[in-house]
Formats: C-alpha cells, sequence, structure tokens
C-alpha cells in the first residue's frame, strides 16, 4: 500500500516540476500583443497610398519636375515595407532608375536611393557600381561612405567595410553606432554589439525620432535574442509595436519566442497567420512549416514548403530567397543537386563565409564530405559565428572523422538552441 501511496505522489511532483519549468520558460502575455494581431488600419500605408495619389497628379501635370518621381519611389518603398509585395519594390526601382536617367546620374542622393533598393533586391554587384558611382561624384560622402560600408558587409569586402566605418567615426552620431554594433555582431561579439545598438537607441530617445526608435527597438530584439535575453527581447519587440503597431518585424520577433522559447505551437501559428493578412511574404510558410515539423505533422509541414514554393514561382523575387532555397532544397537527396546549383550562384553574387557556407553545406549533403571540408576550411571556419552556420561546421566535421573539432562547437551549439530553433533540439543533441 506504501508503495502504491508512494507511485501518485511521485508521479505528481515531477507533473509540478514539469509545469513549473514551463512558466519559468513563459515570459510573453496575449493581452500585451493581442491589440496588434487584427488592426482594422495602418496609418502609414493609407498615409503612402495619398502621397503617391499626389505626387502622381503632380507628375503628370509636370513631367519635367523629375524630384517628383523621388517622392513616388520613397512613397512606393514604404508599401513594400509594410506589405512584402514585391510589385512595389519593383515599382520603386523603376521609379529611380527613370529619374536617375533624366538626371544622367548626377545626382548621389538618386543614386544612393537605386543602391538601397538593390540592396532591398540582393543585388549586391550592382549597388557597389552605384555607391562607387556616387563616391567619384564626391558630393555627400559620409552618407556615400555609410552605402559602401553597408554594401561591402552584404559582399563580404570585410577589410573595406572596416576603413569606410573608420572614416565615419563619431560616438555621437546614430548611423555610425548601428553600423558599429553590426561590425562587432559580423566578428562574433554579440556584447558589444549591444552595447553599442543601446547607445544608438540612447540617441534615438533623446531625439524622439520614431523612426530611429522602431529601427533600434525591433534591431535591439534580434540582438537580445542572439544573447539569450529573452525578456528583454521580448520588451524590445512590445516598444517597437507601441510606436508602430503595424510594424510587423516586431510581431514576427514574438512569435518567434512564443515558439522557440516558450515551444507554444499554437499561438506561434496564431500570431504569424495574422501577420500574412496584411503582410504577405514567402518565409513566412518556411516558419509554419518549421513549426509544423517540430509538432510532428509531417503533411501540415510539406504543405507549408509547397505554399512557400509556389509564392515563390507566382512572383519573381530574384535572388532574394536563394540562402532559404538552398537550405530548403539540400536535405532532400532528390533536390540536393537544384541546391548545389543555386549555392554557386550565391557564392558568385555574394562572396561571403554564409554562401561559402551554404556550398559547403550543398557538397557535404551530396556526398562530397572532402570537398565540403575544403571549402569550410578556406572560406568559412572562423569568419562566420552564425548558429546554422556552426551546426553545418559540425556536420561537416564529424563527416570527415574529425569528431573532436566537432565537440567544442556542440557544446556552444547548445546554448544557440533559441536562435536554431527548437526543432534543432534533438539534431544537436546528435552530433
Amino acid at each position: 500500500m506504501k508503495t502504491l501511496k508512494f507511485i501518485p505522489a511521485f508521479f505528481f511532483t515531477i507533473l509540478c516540476l514539469f509545469s513549473c519549468d514551463q512558466k519559468n520558460n513563459k515570459i510573453t502575455s496575449t493581452s500585451d500583443y493581442n491589440k496588434y494581431l487584427d488592426l482594422k488600419e495602418n496609418k502609414s500605408l493609407d498615409f503612402a497610398h495619398n502621397e503617391i495619389d499626389f505626387w502622381q497628379k503632380k507628375f503628370d501635370a509636370a513631367p519635367n519636375q523629375i524630384t517628383y518621381l523621388g517622392q513616388l519611389a520613397a512613397n512606393y518603398s514604404t508599401l513594400f515595407e509594410y506589405t512584402g509585395d514585391i510589385k512595389n519594390l519593383y515599382k520603386t526601382e523603376e521609379l529611380l532608375i527613370q529619374s536617375n536617367e533624366a538626371l544622367k546620374y548626377s545626382r548621389v542622393s538618386t543614386i544612393r536611393s537605386l543602391a538601397r533598393n538593390f540592396i532591398a533586391q540582393h543585388r549586391f554587384k550592382e549597388a557597389l557600381v552605384l555607391a562607387n558611382k556616387a563616391l567619384e561624384i564626391g558630393e555627400g560622402l559620409t552618407e556615400t561612405q555609410k552605402l559602401l560600408f553597408d554594401v561591402q558587409m552584404e559582399l563580404g569586402n570585410y577589410a573595406e567595410a572596416e576603413s569606410n566605418l573608420k572614416s565615419l567615426k563619431n560616438m555621437n552620431d546614430y548611423d555610425y553606432l548601428i553600423r558599429l554594433a553590426k561590425w562587432n555582431d559580423h566578428k562574433g561579439d554579440i556584447t558589444t554589439a549591444i552595447t553599442f545598438m543601446e547607445k544608438a537607441r540612447d540617441i534615438a530617445e533623446k531625439e524622439d525620432n520614431k523612426t530611429l526608435k522602431i529601427w533600434s527597438y525591433s534591431n535591439l530584439g534580434d540582438f537580445y535574442g542572439h544573447a539569450g535575453r529573452i525578456q528583454e527581447s521580448y520588451d524590445s519587440y512590445l516598444k517597437t509595436l507601441a510606436i508602430d503597431p503595424n510594424y510587423s518585424y516586431a510581431l514576427k520577433g514574438i512569435a518567434w519566442i512564443v515558439f522557440s522559447h516558450e515551444r507554444n505551437i499554437s499561438e506561434a501559428k496564431r500570431i504569424i497567420e495574422a501577420i500574412e493578412k496584411t503582410h504577405n511574404t514567402p518565409d513566412f510558410y518556411l516558419l509554419k512549416s518549421q513549426i509544423a515539423q517540430f509538432a510532428g505533422n509531417k503533411v501540415e509541414a510539406k504543405s507549408n514548403r509547397n505554399s512557400y514554393l509556389k509564392m515563390l514561382n507566382e512572383n519573381n523575387y530574384g535572388a532574394m530567397y536563394n540562402k532559404y532555397n538552398v537550405l530548403l532544397f539540400a536535405d532532400d537527396k532528390s533536390t540536393a543537386l537544384k541546391a548545389l546549383e543555386i549555392a554557386e550562384i550565391e557564392v558568385e553574387h555574394r562572396p561571403t563565409p554564409d554562401s561559402y557556407d551554404l556550398l559547403a553545406w550543398s557538397y557535404l549533403n551530396l556526398g562530397q564530405n572532402k570537398l565540403a571540408l575544403e571549402i569550410a576550411q578556406k572560406h568559412v571556419i572562423g569568419k562566420s559565428f552564425e548558429p546554422k552556420v556552426q551546426y553545418h561546421l559540425a556536420m561537416i566535421y564529424n563527416a570527415n572523422n574529425l569528431t573532436e573539432k566537432a565537440k567544442p562547437i556542440k557544446e556552444e551549439l547548445i546554448s544557440s538552441i533559441y536562435e536554431l530553433g527548437p526543432d534543432y533540439d534533438k539534431k544537436v543533441n546528435q552530433l
């Protein structure tokens, strides 16, 4: 009889421990963000539409007024930011090209705007050509150097990026501080990156600049997450939404916390599906696929992957989703060769350590273990500190019987499960 009494008592103790652990993990509250999930209006979007109507009428009446094209382009860019509709990004490009051609590529601000549009499209080499053209003109040198830093970072030209960063040095300048934060994040020093981003945030708050505050809070949300400071990450996303209730990026950040930290599948899906109603981009299907995969729902996972591919097929996203495609196709033997083809294109367009990681990963999934290792040794090791890159590296080491080299990576990855996602729990433990 004593034994029979002991078993349920022990069982309830375990149950209590489990539920207590789950409570400790919970930091979000639906009451914090529910009001942002079903908004009936978007003032920024309405304003952009009204501005487009206004400037289009003015341009139609006076086609020689080239400055009107810049106003139109800026507002179409806002439409893209809030809706994710790729057509708006291309319309922005069309207007900026028209403007630059009319000005014979003589105005640096218009040249830089087109370069930034190309960065958004992942057309980095073309963006660099434009940035250098702006540099040659010489006007607005500081703004051009900021652009050059951004482009060189995307292309993996880190020495050139650092040179431009040094030329911008001003510890009281917001734009310098956010780039200094990005530079330290690139080097794998997230603590220092956060310090500089917080300094930038302080400037944004002091100036009470809405745009800069939104950018600071949302990026700090990311940085805090990378550092495992989940509560601060959540608070930063909420601060972003308090300023701009329609800022879907912050809601996506909260959805990730709910999924990866709290492991609440249904709530994460609810948030994502609410975002999709107004901001519909292919990556949300991949996120839903990842959630379904973790939940053990293979049918739903496949359905979302197919929806992702269908959306890519119906819209021209150029190179914007190359990284996603490599990771998706490399996992399946029937599409592994396709992954390799895309990875080769990505390395050509953007020869960064992360791109070379995609190439090495593709070769590994095709059974070419030694070649994968050679690429990783030459282009990846010590040059990228992204958790997914490190996971790939550990897998490459193991495939080449270099298990001792994989062990320390495994230990680091255990602390990066939040960033990788809960579906990596098992993968990392199996390394």
